[in-house]
């Protein structure tokens, strides 16, 4: 670090996300380099002008003093005297509330899940008490129990709050979404219903658009005027960023939608109908200002489900299960049910780096052809890692025939899963993460890697199985993520992490390719994930921040559900990958499911 606003109180090292492939090589007249990254320059200053410019995120959790930056430049360069607080913005959410509802009521759907939940307490605290209608959707998509948990729990806190079983709705639900988006006059497309449907994003467009429709059959029977009556929603500022909305970006890539966004939702706001007092807040935000308004911590800390996402348009405060489940692993055309693997061009030779990768201190003996694209893409430091890491174990690389969501680089990214697995008895954890990390930098059309548990993987599958959103499917991915949620919360570890999508994967391992058994089982990917604003995040390391037996205690209990073939545990930070799998996998929380035929 030179000396500019970059400086004051931080190392003259330290770690920051840097994931963009744009660098510049002049600095213009006037700037002196800041920051360097090898050979990149990171950060670039006038003090003259008083203009300052980074290439990293210092926004975000994973540049370790990103927060001190900005309190350089805010304090001490804008003369900002610092003295806005979470009060304000209390009592600023509470004016916005009270500015859009007016006289009218407010229909709120409440999920459980903190974000959810603090919208509503809030909307009490700024309304009178007749204006707000407080509904639960249950839309079969919960997890095991979870509307009589959220009725429960939130009728504690003094919620009169109304439970409205859509399920069956839900279940044979369309929508018409636009093909050729980019064209003058899209052509709209019915989609297929959402127990058959396969592509995620069109999974996330029909919840969005179900949920405004039985908002406003909710309306109609409790004689809510819908010219009367504002939606509520515990939208937040991630969901916006990575759905592109232009509230936050007019250039940014769809990375996801969100339910709570979907073009149904951009219409309301247009209208002024809708009220979203949290849509400038992080999640870290959203949980202080409910502890300041005296929300209990089971409400507080609750992990979304699955993912933080799919609150408040969705009575869930996660991600349903069917966005958990990876329903197929090739995306195509809408409709388009293809039970194809996801095996591209590229599929063969990314197996093989792999392979070169999980074996490199005896890889770089035999020189494979390869090779070369390793070692120009690779540090000094990062070879002599791979050297001692695969010298200590042996660690079996492969690639999985599926498709899943990431973000790199701002941008979303649908690519391959890669799978590590070994004999070791005493699972290295620091070396598998290392390689979680170095995997996705080498293979760019790699986004996620997965440790596998039990004996080393021979022989990968070339097919996937058959994945619905039927009962019996749903079924078995509720009872994994039960059984993995009751053994973290026993263990007294559920607040050490900030969500733990459980994600049912379309795999069946540990069969003889010459014997040609069909695929049948599925296997079941364990994500957890520690984040303060769920920006940026990073997994759970066993060993160091959750113990090795609460993992191994997961992984045999959700090995006994029946269909069950293996069990993985995700490596992955966040870039590369997402919260959730989401087909594409995804895409952010708590169950998923990757589909094919009916089952």
């Amino acid at each position: 670090m030179a000396k500019s606003f970059v400086k004051q109180g931080l190392a003259k090292q330290q770690e920051v996300l840097l994931t963009h492939g744009d660098t510049i090589d002049k600095i213009a007249k006037g700037f002196t380099q800041a920051a360097t990254s090898g050979k990149l320059i990171a950060a670039i200053s006038n003090e003259k002008k008083r203009l300052y410019g980074v290439q990293f995120h210092p926004e975000v959790d994973l540049t370790e003093s990103g927060k001190q930056i900005f309190k350089n430049f805010l304090y001490h360069i804008c003369g900002f005297p610092g003295n806005f607080t979470m009060q304000n913005r209390e009592e600023a959410c509470k004016a916005e509330i009270q500015r859009i509802v007016g006289t009218n009521k407010v229909l709120a759907l409440v999920s459980g899940g903190v974000d959810s939940t603090v919208c509503a307490a809030l909307l009490r605290k700024a309304l009178k008490d007749h204006q707000v209608v407080a509904v639960h959707i249950d839309n079969g998509f919960m997890r095991k129990d979870e509307s009589e948990s959220v009725k429960a729990s939130l009728e504690r806190i003094g919620l009169d709050l109304k439970v409205v079983d859509a399920s069956l709705t839900f279940y044979n639900a369309t929508t018409t979404i636009l093909l050729d988006k980019d064209q003058p006059n899209p052509t709209p497309c019915l989609t297929s219903t959402l127990n058959t449907t396969i592509h995620p994003e069109e999974k996330r467009q029909i919840i969005g658009d179900t949920f405004i429709k039985v908002a406003d059959q909710i309306c109609k029977e409790l004689n809510l005027n819908p010219l009367e009556t504002v939606l509520a929603q515990g939208t937040l500022r991630p969901d916006l960023i990575e759905s592109a909305s232009s509230l936050v970006s007019g250039n940014a890539e769809t990375i996801k939608t969100h339910h709570n966004d979907t073009v149904l939702v951009r219409q309301l706001r247009s209208e002024g109908r809708v009220v979203e007092p949290l849509k400038d807040f992080h999640k870290d935000e959203v949980r202080q200002l409910g502890r300041d308004i005296g929300l209990p911590d089971e409400l507080v800390e609750r992990h979304p489900f699955p993912a933080r996402n799919y609150q408040n348009f969705t009575n869930v405060n996660q991600y349903f299960l069917c966005v958990l489940i990876l329903t197929r692993s090739r995306i195509g055309n809408p409709g388009d049910l293809s039970e194809e693997p996801y095996i591209e061009k590229d599929f063969g030779e990314t197996n093989i780096l792999l392979k070169i990768l999980a074996d490199y201190a005896n890889a770089d003996k035999r020189r494979h052809a390869l090779m070369e694209r390793v070692q120009n893409l690779t540090t000094d430091e990062e070879k002599e890692l791979l050297t001692e890491m695969t010298s200590r174990q042996k660690i079996t690389g492969t690639l999985l025939p599926i498709k899943t969501v990431g973000v790199q680089g701002d941008c979303r990214t649908y690519s391959y899963c890669a799978a590590l697995s070994s004999e070791a008895q005493q699972i290295p954890w620091d070396d598998l993460y290392a390689m979680g990390k170095i995997i996705p930098k080498i293979c760019h059309n790699v986004n996620r890697v997965v440790y596998i548990f039990g004996p080393p993987i021979r022989d990968s599958p070339r097919d996937v199985t058959a994945t619905f959103l039927t009962p019996n499917v749903l079924s078995t991915l509720k009872q994994a993520d039960h059984l993995a949620r009751k053994t973290l919360m026993d263990s007294g570890l559920y607040n050490k992490l900030s969500q733990m999508p459980i994600i049912l994967v379309p795999l069946h391992f540990d069969r003889d390719p010459i014997m040609h058994h069909p695929s049948c089982q599925r296997s079941v990917a364990i994500r957890t994930f520690m984040t303060n604003d769920f920006m940026t995040g990073v997994p759970a390391l066993p060993g160091k921040d959750i113990p090795e037996k609460v993992v191994y205690q997961m992984v045999n209990e959700i090995a006994s559900v029946p269909g069950i073939s293996r069990v993985m545990y995700d490596l992955t930070g966040k870039p590369p990958g997402t919260t959730e799998w989401d087909e594409s996998c995804d895409l952010q929380p708590a169950l998923r499911l990757i589909h094919s035929s009916p089952q």
